[in-house]
């Protein structure tokens, strides 16, 4: 019997009886042991060290304890207390007496870990194949790479030996494997989630990353191993705007960034790049907006990872067996890490200007856009492609991926169709730090709006969360008078970096008036069910840190309020209250300011 391993799946088998979670352990176990040959594990729980955490669960209440019996996997860079970090060195190794702050979390929540994963040697790789326990094979072929680093990780949930996984991004870590395993990867926003515990890659650019089979799953996972951490200079709170009640399914307008058809790059992959197009068509044929951008700051970033001095992180985090004990290492990892005790400070300095610019043009690209939509990886190798090009296929695995954590933006890999021979493909969608959970709702829609199984387990993903929610960041703002596009007041909205989002107007219950006073002249809008008419008034959509000094500065007798505009919908906008009326002269029959103001 095949086992639903979404979270609320498991939820449902539990409350049935159908299942237990010492019923589920042992399933996985067995399951383990006839997928040895994809060498998913560097070491796998044994019965004995999984009961304590089944006899915890009977002190918890399924009801209050979000992962109440949750199986997840934690790639082998994270510690798991009493069982040995390696990073896949064996000469690295220790036995760490605590779990790392988000494994301890999600054990508090209820999680169970099933064991360590394999990985590209001290997480340095996007292809899964450089490690001494072997290739880690793709969830869907077994001649295929699982992609890197987190590559165990990401084979785990999708053979459903886990619901949810940890892995490590610093340079794509956690969304090639996801890409090519069918699942959503969540690269948080760099110390939205604590790296207290986590074997350092590049220390200032890692972060642990989250595998699951579905948005709403990656979510609850979120919700329970975020948290500031004073332990970790890299630690970070996380606004409002980016908590876990503004998660959702996206809805309304969406406008996309793209990339142009020159920056595109799937390395000879025509199927790749015939499932990207198929993608694109499918999301534009929803109403979803796609506009292209210049990807050349982002692949310049993309560049200074490991063309630049940040190689530097890499030799740190190694260098005790670089100096003391080379042959250790796995020789592909070896030459990639070992120049990094070369470049002078004088080279990184070079870098961070650049890369200053280089953070500034990139945002720039995404202002006026809800993310940016890029593939995941423009290509999937072989094994033997991997083995033979080591080093340039690799770096081709990051085309898309590399830049993130330079430039300080957030992502989720988005499973989004196969390819005709049936190997996963997927979307990264991308955007500034804290807009986590606005990129796992637009992730949302997108997986409701092409829907796949989950992972490769041919079982249908569950219903995922239909709560209704916008852009977190901005409000959409109702403007009839003066504030309207070119007239007098536009400027505060302008230089509150508002954008002009729509031009339409209210429902047919309005009366305007032109109100005593001026320069400037100001309308006043009053709802009449009875005696209204439809006015003409435009939306601009401004960042919700800019909203309560716009609101401040709106003289009586306006304000803001709700307005019911043309599709039914309600917005903040201009109301004007009674009293102000006196003296006003009823412009209602012209409909609209504008006209107003042409025949004064």
């Amino acid at each position: 019997m095949k086992i639903d391993m979404s979270i609320s799946g498991l939820k449902q088998a539990y409350l049935e009886g159908s299942l237990t979670p010492a019923k589920l352990l042992a399933s996985i176990r067995e399951q383990a042991v006839t997928l040895s040959d994809h060498n998913i594990w560097i070491y796998l729980l044994t019965e004995t060290e999984h009961q304590p955490y089944l006899d915890a669960l009977a002190t918890k209440d399924p009801a209050t304890t979000p992962l109440w019996g949750v199986p997840f996997a934690i790639k082998d860079n994270i510690d798991l207390a009493g069982v040995a970090t390696t990073n896949g060195c064996d000469a690295f190794a220790y036995t760490p007496a605590e779990s790392s702050q988000v494994v301890q979390q999600l054990i508090d929540a209820g999680a169970i870990p099933i064991g360590k994963t394999n990985l590209d040697q001290f997480a340095t790789g996007l292809n899964g194949t450089r490690s001494p326990h072997g290739p880690c094979h793709n969830a869907f072929d077994f001649d295929y790479i699982s992609g890197g680093s987190s590559a165990g990780s990401s084979v785990s949930v999708a053979k459903g030996l886990a619901t949810f996984s940890l892995g490590t991004d610093t340079a794509g870590s956690g969304r090639v494997p996801a890409c090519f395993n069918n699942l959503v990867g969540l690269k948080p926003t760099r110390g939205l989630l604590s790296a207290s515990g986590l074997v350092p890659a590049c220390r200032s650019l890692d972060c642990i990353s989250i595998f699951a089979l579905n948005s709403d799953d990656a979510n609850s996972v979120l919700a329970c191993a975020e948290g500031f951490d004073s332990r970790d200079g890299y630690s970070r709170a996380n606004p409002f705007n980016n908590q876990n009640r503004q998660y959702g399914r996206r809805g309304g307008a969406l406008k996309i960034g793209v990339l142009t058809e020159e920056h595109l790059q799937f390395f000879g992959d025509q199927a790749y790049a015939a499932t990207y197009a198929a993608t694109l068509e499918k999301l534009a044929a929803t109403g979803i907006e796609l506009v292209t951008i210049d990807y050349t700051p982002f692949n310049e970033a993309a560049l200074l990872l490991y063309e630049g001095p940040w190689v530097t992180e890499r030799y740190l985090a190694a260098q005790p067996l670089i100096d003391d004990n080379p042959e250790a290492i796995f020789p592909v990892v070896r030459e990639i890490i070992a120049p990094g005790g070369k470049p002078p400070a004088t080279a990184l300095f070079k870098a961070q200007y650049r890369l200053e610019e280089l953070k500034k043009a990139c945002h720039d690209q995404l202002k006026g856009l809800d993310c940016l939509l890029t593939p995941t990886a423009g290509r999937l190798f072989t094994i033997a492609e991997m083995l033979e090009e080591p080093i340039l296929r690799n770096s081709q695995l990051g085309y898309y991926t590399n830049y993130m954590n330079l430039v300080d933006m957030t992502s989720v890999a988005v499973p989004t169709a196969f390819t005709e021979a049936g190997l996963p493909f997927g979307i990264t969608l991308v955007g500034p730090a804290f807009s986590d959970r606005a990129l796992l709702s637009i992730a949302n829609r997108i997986q409701q709006t092409l829907p796949l199984p989950q992972g490769a387990l041919d079982l249908p993903q569950p219903a995922l969360s239909g709560q209704a929610v916008g852009n977190p960041d901005s409000i959409d703002v109702l403007v009839c008078g003066a504030h309207l596009e070119g007239l007098p007041l536009n400027w505060q909205l302008i230089e509150r970096g508002a954008v002009l989002k729509q031009h339409t107007q209210t429902s047919a219950h309005y009366l305007m008036y032109a109100l005593a006073g001026g320069p400037p002249f100001r309308p006043g809008l009053i709802r009449d069910e009875a005696a209204g008419v439809a006015i003409e008034v435009e939306i601009w959509s401004m960042p919700k840190s800019e909203f309560g000094s716009f609101v401040a500065g709106i003289p009586a007798p306006l304000g803001i309020g709700k307005v019911q505009i043309a599709d039914g919908s309600w917005v903040c906008g201009f109301i004007c209250e009674p009293y102000g009326l006196e003296g006003s002269s009823d412009i209602s029959a012209l409909g609209g300011w504008r006209a107003y103001m042409a025949q004064r």
